[in-house]
């Protein structure tokens, strides 16, 4: 085990052996193994978004197992999905990467302003399937968010007890933020705070922009002078506000880009600001395979310090 991995493990003292093993497992697996960065492969859109909208543009991906060699093949650290997906695609490739099963998902045949996501699956299953984490988003700025909230915490303490680690999906949206307050830097911080306070071992953000949503927290920047200009400045801000540092933070992949240079230098931007990492859907499996895998390793590369 690398220095770097020994040290983001004792962050996490309070959890037992064998959550952090499965920290280490995460940690240590495919291309960035042992360096503390990550990048996920997560295919919950299919329940998110709908099969055409996530998988016409490469029908490989409606197959389950397409997933799985995408992940291996690119050498990503871990491979995330709902249920169903990891139950078909799991018996296939045993032991071959650490898996996160999604424990709630949302669809947007009602796509309401507060959304509330299902439960879809249990720690158990997440279990029996060899999981090595529970995944659960939750939406801060939803009239619906306390449910979530304690929702969140019941899942972490069950997890952490049957030596699991937790995830948190933790994305603003709600009535009362504006479209730009999602991604607002005061707005993403809150978010990786909260998730953070909820006992997420990993969280996952939007990249923030410069706007700053609340008008309380535009004083506190203005007075301050909190750096935010630059999108390295921004991720370091997010990285601060997850306990100075010591909670893993990655960043959303977002839908697919029309240029995939613009990507690159926002992966650029993440690790010069001491991010760890991205989590990567459909940027990734909405290309042909070849394609995908380069993309991947093209990113891989950024985070490794091999591709400047």
């Amino acid at each position: 085990m690398t220095e770097r991995t020994k040290a983001i493990l004792g962050w996490y003292a309070s959890d037992n052996p064998g959550t952090r093993t499965n920290l280490a497992r995460l940690l240590n697996h495919g291309r960035l193994g042992g360096t503390g960065k990550l990048v996920i492969l997560p295919v919950d859109q299919g329940f998110e978004h709908g099969p055409a909208r996530s998988f016409a543009p490469n029908p490989a991906g409606y197959d389950p197992d397409y997933h799985f060699q995408l992940a291996l093949e690119a050498g990503c650290n871990a491979y995330a999905a709902p249920l169903g997906f990891l139950e078909a695609g799991a018996p296939n490739f045993l032991g071959e990467i650490p898996l996160i099963l999604k424990l709630n998902n949302h669809d947007v045949l009602h796509d309401e302003k507060d959304p509330l996501s299902a439960v879809t699956g249990s720690v158990d299953d997440a279990l029996r399937l060899g999981c090595a984490a529970v995944g659960f988003t939750i939406y801060p700025g939803s009239t619906q968010a306390q449910t979530m909230y304690e929702q969140a915490r019941e899942i972490a303490k069950e997890a952490k007890s049957k030596g699991l680690a937790m995830v948190l999906w933790s994305y603003p949206r709600g009535s009362d933020l504006s479209k730009e307050g999602e991604t607002a830097i005061d707005v993403v911080t809150y978010a990786a705070q909260i998730a953070a306070q909820l006992g997420a071992h990993i969280i996952k953000v939007k990249l923030p922009s410069t706007h700053v949503e609340l008008k309380e927290a535009q004083k506190v920047y203005q007075k301050h002078h909190i750096p935010i200009e630059t999108l390295a400045d921004r991720v370091r801000h997010v990285v601060q506000s997850a306990f100075n540092g010591k909670r893993i933070v990655i960043f959303s992949g977002g839908p697919k880009s029309e240029n995939d240079e613009a990507f690159f230098n926002e992966v650029r931007g993440i690790r010069d600001g001491g991010g760890f990492g991205s989590i990567i859907g459909r940027n990734s499996f909405q290309r042909q395979p070849a394609e995908g895998q380069a993309f991947l390793r093209t990113v891989m590369g950024i985070y490794a310090g091999e591709i400047q």
